[in-house]
C-alpha cells in the first residue's frame, strides 16, 4: 500500500506532475477529515497533503495547488486561532467555506473484534470529543498528530490489540473494518472550514453571500459599539465576531489614568457578514466603518454553503 507523504517546506520547490485536476491542499495525510472537506467543496479535485497548515498555504503561494482548505472553527471545541493568524500573514483569499458535520469512527484491522481491543489511538480533541463511548470501552488511549496518521499507523504496523477514532474514509484508504460509526459525544459535531485561492471570486447577488475582514481600532469609549453599528444601521447580520491580540504590537499605551500610562492589549477583529460586496449596504458599511479603523482589510467575499 502506497501512501503519500505529506509536504513540507522542504518539498514546495517541486513541480506539480498532475493539471487535469483542480489540486486543493490540506494539512494532514489523505483520509483527514481536512481532505473530506476538500472533497465535499470540490469531489473531483486532486488532494495535496501537507505537513502544516502554513505548508497548505505555501503551496498555493507557490503554484503547487490551485486552492487551499482549512478548518477555522468547530461547533464543539470553538475557533482554531492559529488559522486567523495566518490568513493575516499570507494574502490569500477567502473563496468559499464548506461545513463539514464530523463522523467520528471507531476503525480497526480486517477481523478485530471491539472486545480484543487494549487501546485507542487518534488526535486528542478526537479522543476527547469521543469521551463517553471510550468510557465504555475500557481502553488506553493514545494521542497521535491526526486522526488519518492513526489509521495509518495501525494499518502499516498490523496492531491489532489497537483501534482508530476517524473517518470513513480514512477506513477505506487505509483498509480497516468500521467497528462503529457516529461515536462523537455531540451529535451536531459540524466543522467550518474556509477554500482559499491567490485570487478573489467577483461578488454576486444572485445566491447568499458572506464577507469576512480584518481590522483595527483606536482605543476609545464606545469604539467598537461604534464598529459594529455600522453593519446594524445597514440591516447586516453578523455571524462570526473574533478578537485577536495583534503579534507585532500586542500592548497600546494609554494615558488615561492619574497615576500614569495604562497598557491595554491591542487586537485585531475578525468579522464575518451576511452580503455580498457588490450590494450597495456593504460597501456603504465598509465606507463607514474606515473613518474611524486603523487598519481594514476584506479577506474575501464567497458563497455561503448552506449543506450539511
Amino acid at each position: 500500500m502506497k501512501v503519500t507523504e505529506p509536504l513540507t517546506v522542504a518539498d514546495l520547490s517541486a513541480t506539480p506532475d498532475d493539471s487535469s485536476k483542480v489540486r486543493i491542499s490540506f494539512k494532514g495525510t489523505l483520509g483527514s477529515y481536512n481532505e473530506d472537506a476538500a472533497l465535499k467543496a470540490y469531489p473531483k479535485c486532486k488532494t495535496v497533503p501537507c505537513d502544516e497548515f502554513e505548508d497548505a498555504f505555501k503551496a498555493v503561494e507557490l503554484w503547487l495547488a490551485e486552492k487551499a482548505v482549512l478548518p477555522i472553527e468547530n461547533s464543539s471545541g470553538g475557533s482554531i486561532h492559529r488559522n486567523y493568524d495566518l490568513l493575516l500573514r499570507h494574502r490569500l483569499h477567502i473563496v468559499g467555506e464548506v461545513q463539514l458535520p464530523v463522523n467520528f469512527c471507531l476503525l480497526a484491522l480486517p477481523g478485530v473484534r471491539i472486545e480484543q481491543l487494549k487501546r485507542v489511538l487518534s488526535h486528542p480533541q478526537a479522543l476527547a470529543l469521543s469521551d463517553i463511548f471510550l468510557s465504555k470501552l475500557g481502553v488506553a488511549r493514545e494521542n497521535v498528530d491526526d486522526t488519518a496518521s492513526a489509521a495509518q499507523y495501525v494499518a502499516s504496523n498490523g496492531l491489532r490489540d489497537a483501534a482508530v477514532v476517524a473517518s470513513i474514509r480514512a477506513a477505506q484508504v487505509y483498509g480497516l473494518n468500521v467497528l462503529a460509526e457516529k461515536i462523537q459525544d455531540d451529535p451536531d459535531n459540524i466543522t467550518r472550514f474556509l477554500v482559499l485561492a491567490r485570487d478573489p471570486i467577483i461578488s454576486r447577488t444572485d445566491k447568499p453571500f458572506k464577507t469576512s475582514i480584518v481590522f483595527t481600532l483606536e482605543e476609545g469609549p464606545g469604539i467598537l459599539f461604534k464598529a459594529l453599528a455600522v453593519f446594524a444601521l445597514r440591516d447586516i447580520n453578523l455571524t462570526k465576531i473574533e478578537s485577536r491580540p495583534q503579534r507585532k504590537r500586542p500592548l497600546r499605551v494609554v494615558d488615561d489614568s492619574n497615576t500614569g500610562a495604562a497598557k491595554y492589549f491591542d487586537y485585531l477583529f475578525y468579522i464575518d457578514f451576511e452580503a455580498s460586496m457588490a450590494e450597495p449596504r456593504a460597501q456603504n458599511a465598509l465606507g463607514h466603518l474606515q473613518e474611524f479603523a486603523t487598519f481594514l482589510r476584506v479577506l474575501g467575499c464567497y458563497p455561503m454553503d448552506t449543506t450539511l
